[in-house]
């Protein structure tokens, strides 16, 4: 824990928390918002950041978990504290947002960032976004960002699988491809989140964290989740054209992350157009980057992108 403190950015005092809410069809969409007056008055450069949950996670428990006595797990209070104006929403079918009988596929999630950009829009004045997704939430960002361009003017990726080639997380995922089939829903529990955590590396999060993750995500959306995504990424892949992604891009892999292989994160970064591009590489992170027990060296990589000068002609 003793790199951990060394990004640890002080809490402004007066983060706020905003509901707001978006409508695609019949659906209705959580949004949640986090920024700081006092902090935005001191970085008024900062950018709106939007931020992607993945297949197993609602926006909150991604994004905004609370666990007592063991640091600041919520990346989107850590970033308003440092004058971003942060967002994220619950995806179809998860958290708050309208339980329907569909699957939420990567492609459902592209529509759902779609209804909420005017949304954000409205509330900041800017038309234009950063946007940071991990896993699933990676290729529903990226997806967003081959259909909307002018939307998006950073994107972030963690966890990324582009084609799935060699993946063993996927591929031991595709033997219970026809459960995942076979209903549209499965239950995230303290068990599945264990193993979710462990399934990789133990050790790179605390062990609080499975209970604190299925008691947020019961309290927020009834404690289980679609499995849209878990299809797509077993039998639909790719799903993002990096070739038709011209914003600056920064991808950040973990060494302990089975979802895919070093060779299929290169090769989607390779074939990015936009030269302003990184891949940061971190030893001590697994798949879920935002709550390990290195989040803060994410923190500082996430945050270096955002901030880096646009170039000059």
């Amino acid at each position: 824990m003793k790199d951990q403190k060394t990004y640890m950015p002080n809490d402004p005092g007066d983060i706020i928390g905003e509901e707001h809410w978006a409508k695609r069809g019949d659906i209705d969409l959580f949004l949640f918002r986090r920024y700081s007056p006092i902090a935005r008055a001191k970085n008024p450069e900062k950018p709106v950041l939007f931020l992607v949950h993945g297949s197993s996670f609602s926006a909150r428990t991604a994004y905004d978990l609370e666990i007592p006595d063991q640091g600041d797990y919520s990346l989107m209070r850590t970033f308003a504290g440092l004058g971003y104006d942060v967002w994220t929403m619950d995806h179809e079918g998860y958290g708050r947002s309208t339980h329907t009988e569909g699957f939420s596929y990567i492609a459902d999630g592209v529509e759902d960032i779609k209804a909420a950009a005017p949304i954000v829009e409205g509330v900041t004045g800017k038309q234009d976004f950063s946007f940071f997704g991990s896993s699933s939430g990676a290729l529903r960002a990226g997806g967003f960002a081959n259909a909307c361009p002018e939307r998006v003017n950073k994107l972030v990726l963690a966890a990324l699988v582009w084609t799935g080639k060699g993946s063993p997380t996927l591929a031991k995922r595709a033997e219970r491809i026809d459960e995942w089939r076979g209903s549209n829903r499965r239950t995230v529990d303290e068990a599945a989140y264990l193993n979710i955590f462990n399934r990789d590396i133990q050790g790179l999060t605390i062990p609080e964290l499975p209970a604190a993750a299925a008691a947020a995500e019961m309290a927020n959306g009834g404690g289980s989740v679609p499995n849209g995504t878990y299809i797509d990424m077993c039998v639909n892949l790719p799903v993002v054209d990096p070739t038709k992604v011209n914003c600056p891009v920064m991808i950040f892999r973990g060494d302990h992350d089975g979802i895919a292989t070093d060779e299929d994160v290169l090769g989607f970064f390779n074939a990015l157009p936009n030269k302003d591009k990184q891949l940061v590489m971190v030893s001590g992170q697994a798949h879920n980057t935002t709550i390990g027990i290195n989040r803060a060296r994410f923190w500082h990589s996430l945050d270096g992108f955002l901030c880096m000068p646009g170039r000059v002609d």
